[in-house]
C-alpha cells in the first residue's frame, strides 16, 4: 500500500512534515526578531517523534537586529551544526558572512560548512553579518531534546 504524505499506515507517525517547535525554547521577544531574519522549516526532537534525537532546519534570509544572535553556552552532548549556500550553481558559495566562535576562536565563514562540537566544547557567539542569498542553516544534537536551561555562559 502507498501512503500519501504522512497520512497512516503503520510508520506514518515517523514522518515530519509539518513544524512543531518547542514552546519553551525561545522567549516572546526572541522570536519577533528571529522572524526577521529567518524561517524555521522543521523541528524534530523526542515530543515530535518518540525516540528521536533533536534536529532544527531554517533558512536565514536577513541581517538580524541583535548582534551576536546567539550567545556562547557549552551543552553535554555533541552538536552537528550547518550553514549551505542556496546557489545551485556553485553550492560552496554561502552566499553570505557568519562569524562562528569555537571556545573564544572566531572563525569567518563564507563557504557552505559543518561544525562538530564535542560534548563540553564552548561555543558561539554567532553573528549573522551579511545575507545576498537565502542559507540553510541546521543543527542536529545527539540527545532527546536541545537543552538551553543552565547552559548560557
Amino acid at each position: 500500500m502507498l501512503y500519501e504524505n504522512n497520512q497512516g499506515g503503520k510508520y506514518g507517525n515517523l514522518f515530519v512534515q509539518d513544524l512543531k517547535e518547542p514552546a519553551n525554547l525561545l522567549t516572546p521577544d526572541f522570536r519577533v526578531i528571529y522572524n526577521n531574519f529567518a524561517k524555521r522549516i522543521l523541528w524534530m526532537d523526542s515530543d515530535v517523534c518518540q525516540g528521536a534525537f533533536q534536529m532544527n532546519t531554517a533558512w536565514y534570509f536577513a541581517v538580524p537586529e541583535r548582534d551576536p544572535i546567539f550567545g556562547e553556552h557549552v551543552h553535554n552532548y555533541e552538536e552537528l551544526i550547518g550553514f549551505f549556500g542556496s546557489n545551485p550553481d556553485d553550492p560552496y558559495d554561502l552566499g553570505g558572512v557568519i562569524e562562528f566562535s569555537v571556545d573564544g576562536e572566531a572563525h569567518k565563514l563564507t563557504r557552505t560548512t559543518m561544525i562538530f562540537l564535542p560534548a563540553g566544547l564552548t561555543h558561539n557567539p554567532m553573528r549573522i553579518l551579511e545575507v545576498k542569498r537565502p542559507i540553510f542553516h541546521f543543527s542536529v544534537v545527539m540527545n532527546p531534546q536541545y537543552d538551553e536551561k543552565g547552559t548560557y555562559k
